[in-house]
């Protein structure tokens, strides 16, 4: 199966050269690599979402660095190619099931490949619906 549960680490921090950086540090420094990264910036703060795929406890470490964290848990899926319809094809079954999906990005990696990350509103119902209908495996 393409699809597999992950952490992602949401902190807010300053709007400031820098911020980022003392950041990702503490994931540089745990050994652990960021496979996903969004922000938002809203005047002097911002929201930095981190997607990891590991299964160390890495909130305690941010939280000791100074930040507050909220740790979920988030759908990875890796699609085959990274081509035109990937996407939209996940997110029609999604919708089709009635799972709504709260949190999304992506990126293309190994020359062929994609990988969406996001949140949904029923992660088990979506794991079985992209495994039996984007992946093609009934049980």
């Amino acid at each position: 199966m393409s699809a597999k549960l992950i952490r992602q680490y949401t902190v807010f921090i300053p709007n400031a050269p820098g911020a980022l950086s003392k950041f990702v540090e503490i994931f540089y420094n745990a050994g652990m690599n960021i496979v996903g990264i969004a922000s938002e910036v809203r005047d002097d703060s911002g929201v930095v979402r981190v997607a990891i795929d590991d299964e160390g406890q890495i909130s305690k470490v941010i939280t000791d660095a100074g930040f507050t964290t909220i740790e979920t848990l988030m759908i990875s899926y890796e699609f085959p190619s990274d081509r035109s319809g990937n996407l939209y094809k996940l997110t029609k079954a999604l919708n089709k099931h009635g799972i709504n999906i709260t949190t999304v990005y992506g990126t293309s990696f190994k020359g062929d490949k994609g990988r969406i990350m996001f949140n949904v509103s029923d992660t088990e119902k979506a794991l079985k619906v992209i495994k039996e209908e984007i992946d093609g495996e009934k049980e």
